[in-house]
């Protein structure tokens, strides 16, 4: 077993009901001497996969004996959270965008300001764990500053950001306090949403995270085999231009789509007609993200995301 446990409720403001604003951390202190490994979810009230997983984590951490210290925030956002919506409601801007965060600023900016003191600021190794909302689901790592870490996971597909579009596309991430300023090891993980049962995404988490652990020194036991993995340079989110039903005709995710395939049609839940045809934009592409239900989209909602097989490696 772990040698301690805590529960750590650092205040950052109060709510208007009188309540504390506070994060949910929890620490789990080894018996051996090794690195802070920071595990987070949900920085996106309605990605709660991660979240999902960091409990079914802890219940499996806690009777395992830990070389270091694990920080578990599996709500990062939890006003966001609360009514699954993407953004805070109080102040409605992206979370994820806010960092390092400014004390004296909105909630969302306070919020920021206090993972970046009491998580991101005290760990050696950070991951993060993302999902594909509550609508699409998705399936892709990146690779940022340590690769290893980032293959660790087990993902068939990674994504290795072009250096020129890092700053524009990225700032203001937990990127900018744990590479750009502590430059610490960080693996970012897109795994599941969708409304389909999560049980699957959860175990696959579960599994490639405890590797991750074993990849640390962290847990015991020797890292398996990664399989066949591609990393691509480049990902294309495709969106609809019109609202309906969308329904998926491509392939599962992992899998090869070619040139002129169809990703997917907005049919009329009204009229019954097609409204638009979605067509994959690379002549060899691999999916990462799609809708696999029936869902209702209005323009310009997440639809797909492909990666871009010319220029992939190994």
């Amino acid at each position: 077993m772990v040698k301690a446990i805590n529960q750590l409720r650092p205040k950052f403001t109060t709510n208007a009901d009188g309540s504390d604003a506070v994060l949910f951390i929890t620490e789990l202190v080894g018996e051996e001497d090794g690195p802070t490994i920071g595990i987070s979810a949900s920085i996106h009230g309605n990605e709660n996969t991660g979240s999902q997983a960091i409990l079914d984590l802890y219940r499996q951490l806690k009777d395992m004996p830990l070389k270091g210290r694990i920080l578990l925030l599996p709500v990062a956002n939890p006003s966001a959270f609360a009514v699954n919506e993407r953004y805070a409601t109080i102040d409605k801007v992206d979370l994820n965008r806010q960092f390092p965060g400014n004390p004296n600023g909105t909630y969302s900016q306070q919020l920021a300001h206090a993972i970046t003191n009491e998580f991101l600021n005290v760990i050696d190794v950070h991951i993060d764990l993302h999902s594909g909302t509550d609508r699409p689901t998705v399936d892709y790592v990146y690779i940022w500053n340590d690769e290893r870490l980032s293959r660790a996971f087990g993902s068939k597909v990674l994504y290795r950001p072009v250096e020129n579009k890092q700053g524009t596309v990225f700032g203001g991430t937990t990127k900018t306090v744990t590479i750009d300023t502590r430059n610490i090891p960080v693996a970012v993980i897109e795994l599941g949403g969708g409304i389909v049962d999560q049980t699957g995404y959860v175990k696959q988490t579960v599994d490639g995270v405890l590797n991750m652990l074993k990849t640390t020194g962290t847990i015991a036991g020797e890292p398996w085999e990664n399989p066949k993995q591609v990393v691509v340079s480049e990902l294309a989110g495709v969106r609809p231009t019109q609202g309906g039903f969308i329904e998926t005709l491509a392939p599962a995710n992992g899998e090869v789509i070619n040139g002129g395939e169809l990703l997917g049609r907005v049919v009329s839940p009204y009229t019954f007609e097609v409204l638009e045809e979605i067509k994959t934009p690379f002549e060899n592409g691999i999916m990462i993200m799609q809708h696999l239900t029936r869902n209702v989209v209005q323009s310009g909602d997440y639809a797909y995301m492909i990666g871009n097989l010319d220029g992939a490696t190994d």
